[in-house]
């Protein structure tokens, strides 16, 4: 396991991609795709494609405008045809947009059981982060219980991170079904009532970086790594949310290098 002070993020191999990555941080990346197949393959990926993007539209810049385009030819048009081709473009290019997203989401070949196990908390946090006498089944007060018992359901140690430097109380956990087999459930509480979750469930996926995914008002930061997927959702609000990410993520991995050690 590579480790760096702040976790390898998405947005870090997109801009290792774009040439935009602080000199500061590019050293860390590669030191990460050199030991995560995975995301090095996205990043190659990601490269082949702008590079076919470059080569196949990249004279369109030198061409000269089209005489249909004329400017002063636009004007001319009457405005009755405006809106119908305004609606035409518009709609033209959200169904651009939508493939172009789907078309990256099938390029970079997240893993199915992330996508899942994300999906799966995202819901679960939806389901009780409304609740209000009954949000958990065993209470925060009994930590040392709960994770013994999570534990023991998973068939591996559980550790509830300590959010507490950054406003968040354990509120306490459950069970809850994963994509292949059993996954806890923590969920924290700040002092305005918001509430944060940490799912963690068995995952046999190769390990990834830090990834973020929005879902209305809800989004998640999620990672794989020493053979569990975990996924900290919370509002969207994503700098707050980073900051609860990496906070479990620091705790969590610390953890995981302890026992690996």
């Amino acid at each position: 396991m590579i480790n760096h002070d702040l976790p390898i993020m998405e947005d870090d191999l997109h801009a290792y991609v774009d040439g935009e990555l602080p000199a500061g941080r590019r050293a860390a990346v590669e030191a990460w795709l050199a030991a995560h197949a995975d995301d090095a393959a996205r990043v190659g990926a990601w490269r082949a494609q702008a590079e076919m993007i470059r080569n196949r539209y990249g004279g369109t810049v030198l061409e000269p405008v089209p005489s249909k385009l004329d400017a002063a030819r636009l004007r001319r048009i009457e405005r009755r045809w405006f809106r119908p081709a305004l609606v035409a473009v518009v709609a033209a290019f959200a169904l651009g947009g939508l493939s172009g997203w789907f078309g990256h989401d099938v390029l970079e070949g997240e893993s199915r059981y992330a996508n899942t196990a994300t999906a799966d908390a995202i819901d679960a946090y939806k389901l009780y982060v409304v609740e209000v006498r009954h949000p958990v089944e065993v209470p925060g007060a009994e930590e040392p219980h709960l994770v013994q018992w999570l534990s023991k359901r998973l068939g591996y140690g559980v550790r509830a991170p300590d959010l507490g430097p950054i406003g968040l109380k354990l509120v306490g956990g459950r069970l809850l079904p994963g994509p292949g087999g059993p996954a806890a459930f923590l969920m924290y509480e700040g002092p305005s009532g918001d509430r944060y979750t940490v799912y963690c469930a068995r995952s046999n996926s190769p390990e990834t970086a830090l990834r973020y995914r929005a879902v209305d008002q809800v989004a998640a930061y999620y990672w794989i790594d020493d053979s569990r997927v975990y996924v900290v959702s919370g509002p969207a609000d994503r700098d707050r949310l980073l900051r609860v990410a990496r906070s479990a993520y620091d705790q969590l991995e610390a953890g995981d290098q302890k026992n690996r050690g």
